[in-house]
Parts: C-alpha cells; structure tokens; sequence
C-alpha cells in the first residue's frame, strides 16, 4: 500500500488501547481507537472505515461479535478478533460472522502486528499481470482478489478467499487441514484449531449459494480437494 494503512482499535481496555496505539504508531501505522460500538461508529462517520480493525469480542454494551456482524453487512475490510484464551467458541463464532483472523489474550503485541502486516500483504494486489480462473459459472481474479458471477461480486472474507487461493494454485491436489492451516495462518498456528473447518464451510456455502455447485470434495482422513477450475 502506497499510504500508511489505518487500523482502528476496539478495545474498552484503557491499557490494552495505550499499548497497541503506541506499539503500532511505532511500526508506522495510522492508528485510532475506539472503547467501543459507539466511538468506533463516530469514527467510520468521520473517516470511513479503516484498511483493517482490531476487535475485541468482550466489550461492554455491543459485544465485538455485533460489530463484526455490523461491519460485514458494509465492508470487505479485514477484522482481527481479540477472544479468550482457549475459548474456541469465541473464535468459531468470530468466523462464521465474517472476521478474518484471531488473536488470544493475553498476547504478544509483536504477534498481533505480524498478522496485521501478513492480511495486509495479501490485501495488496500484486504488480503483475490479471490472473483469472474460472470455475462452474464463477470468475476469480487472484490479483484483484476478486470473485464475481455475471459480473455480480461474490463477496468472501479475506481468510476465505485465502483458502480459495491455496486450491487455486495446487489444481488437482488433495490439501490436508495441517498444509491449510500452515498457508493461511503460518507455522507457528495451532495444528489442532478447528476454526479452519468453520472458514472451509463458510467458503463452500458461499460458492454454492452463489450458483457454482459443490466444488470440494471431502477426502476421509486426507483433506479437500477442488473439483474444478480452469485458468483464462
């Protein structure tokens, strides 16, 4: 990205807040916070929504499952999810509601800042030239990170249209929940979070939906596999 990404914090925790707010104006980041739905609504008002939001899921009055529905209805943008450690329900709710990526409390601010940076990267199109597949009556853009049908956008979170990718580019190729986790989330994610099946499912019912079928199979014990694509 050619500007300083924004981020908005959502955070009622007045120490968490001053920590990332330092932590990432330090990284170059244009950061605001919010301590909750009400502040960070006057903040979309002011200047739009942000290039990717910090959410935390217990707030106090709209809890950040609300929000994260709310924003979702609007925008594309990407949603990290601050949730309880070990809390698996949290993160698989997060999810199915459209965010992006998790983190646990208490955290490693470096950790948090190294998944920023990594959907940020991947939101960034690449300089080089339109990479198009096709499949059933569905079109991919890979460098516009794109799905449309008949021009129609089919609109995916960024960690679905991730997963999306990683079949696109394995054509053929039966991929196991460890290799998916490992692409998507990087080496040092839990091998036995279950939250990639919840993105799995979503990503499949959305395609579905959007007319192209059923295009993954379930392979027993092995993983999934894309049934079907075509690079233009």
């Amino acid at each position: 990205m050619n500007a300083k990404p924004r981020i908005s914090i959502v955070e009622d925790d007045p120490e968490i807040r001053r920590l990332l707010l330092a932590r990432l104006e330090k990284e170059e980041f244009r950061v605001d916070a919010a301590d909750g739905g009400t502040a960070f609504d006057r903040l979309v008002s002011a200047k739009g929504f942000p290039d990717l939001i910090v959410l935390d899921v217990m707030l106090p009055g709209e809890d950040g499952f609300s929000i994260c529905r709310r924003v979702r209805a609007q925008s594309r943008v990407p949603i990290i999810m601050l949730t309880a450690r070990g809390d698996d329900i949290d993160r698989i709710v997060g999810l199915e509601l459209g965010a992006d990526d998790y983190v646990p409390k208490p955290f490693n601010p470096r950790e948090l800042i190294a998944r920023i940076r990594a959907i940020l990267r991947r939101m960034e199109p690449p300089p080089v030239e339109r990479e198009l597949y096709r499949i059933g009556m569905l079109t991919i853009d890979m460098s516009a990170r794109a799905v449309a049908r008949d021009g129609a956008p089919v609109e995916l979170t960024a960690g679905e249209f991730d997963l999306l990718a990683c079949f696109l580019s394995r054509p053929q190729r039966v991929l196991s929940r460890e290799q998916l986790i490992e692409w998507t989330r990087g080496r040092d994610a839990d091998p036995f979070d279950r939250t990639i099946d919840v993105q799995m499912s979503r990503l499949r019912r959305k395609l579905s939906d959007a007319g192209a079928g059923n295009l993954f199979k379930t392979v027993r014990n092995a993983g999934y596999v894309l049934t079907e694509s075509t690079r233009l």
